[in-house]
């Protein structure tokens, strides 16, 4: 999903709405641009919030043959991902790239009451939260975790190589991303060693998943937290896959957007949970936050409170 840029005065959300408009007309259409959409391209990066790049913490090359040129006709790409630890293992990831949006995504989200974001690329904090995960590999050792709204599930997929996790589960309530997930996972199944590694739909409703009640050591999320809707049904899955039984947390790499994680972190207290939140956790994420934040134009209209995701730690409250 591309997000509004929040501008304020009449003519600038004006502005700001037609070119969110052009946005919609070129994923529907599928002739090729005309002049005056190509002139408008610099105001089209203004107001989206998709980054091509993002942070860049794991480095990538695209496999397949998959290049710009080929883009409009290859649906699916294999991205190669090379991890920045000792004897560098990659990761293979596959995922949907193409610019006009599928009118069948559409009827997904509403047969499933869900939103299409996790199969329109991977988000910026789903990359943070791999980097984290993989240099705190230590805290997954021997542990079940679960993804929440994963999207591709790169974190996921990393917990599963380099951590040597008993479990992990990677989820997403579109049935289409988890079909992409699952591929990924048979591409690398050779690579998981002990862990056992699955994907599986999963909506934030726990009655829907009774079979995981209490099973999680660790579940981890990123930029889950945007939309208000769901924020009751994404606390009490929190509450419900967390173990009860030793030490257990929830990982959450979130952007305030607003208010919507402060809405969110009062639904985990109304849930019985504890959190704490940490704006600095490693020098190197935060070092790449400040260049963009000071204008390095490789991310456009990047911006903190949009962009820049929190690490929010989700605990039993001490009562429990």
């Amino acid at each position: 999903m591309e997000c509004s840029d929040g501008s304020n005065g009449g003519g600038a959300a004006s502005n700001a709405s037609a070119l969110r408009w052009k946005i919609l007309r070129r994923a529907l259409l599928r002739g090729t641009s005309s002049n005056s959409d190509k002139i408008s391209e610099v105001g089209l990066k203004r107001v989206s919030r998709k980054a091509t790049l993002g942070f860049n913490l794991i480095p990538f090359q695209v496999m397949d043959g998959h290049s710009e040129e080929n883009s409009d006709v290859q649906r699916d790409v294999c991205f190669c991902y090379t991890l920045p630890i000792q004897n560098s293992p990659t990761i293979l990831q596959y995922q949907r790239v193409e610019s006009r949006a599928d009118l069948n995504d559409f009827e997904v989200c509403k047969r499933y009451n869900i939103d299409n974001t996790g199969i329109v690329c991977q988000w910026p904090s789903e990359d943070v939260l791999a980097y984290y995960c993989l240099l705190h590999a230590n805290m997954f050792r021997h542990k079940r975790v679960i993804e929440l709204g994963s999207g591709y599930g790169l974190a996921g997929l990393v917990i599963a190589l380099a951590t040597e996790a008993l479990e992990v589960v990677i989820t997403d309530g579109n049935p289409q991303v988890v079909d992409y997930i699952q591929r990924s996972i048979d591409a690398n199944s050779g690579a998981f060693r002990a862990s056992k590694v699955k994907s599986r739909v999963l909506h934030w409703n726990h009655e829907k998943a009774i079979d995981f009640s209490n099973r999680f050591d660790i579940i981890v999320a990123s930029d889950c937290t945007f939309f208000k809707e769901f924020h009751k049904d994404l606390a009490q899955t929190i509450r419900f896959l967390l173990s009860k039984v030793g030490p257990s947390e929830a990982i959450l790499l979130s952007p305030k957007r607003g208010d919507t994680l402060e809405k969110f972190l009062l639904e985990i207290e109304d849930s019985g949970l504890q959190h704490n939140i940490t704006e600095i956790y490693d020098s190197e994420v935060w070092s790449r936050h400040q260049n963009f934040a000071n204008g390095d134009d490789s991310w456009a209209n990047y911006e903190k409170d949009h962009c820049y995701p929190l690490l929010v730690r989700i605990t039993w409250t001490q009562d429990d």
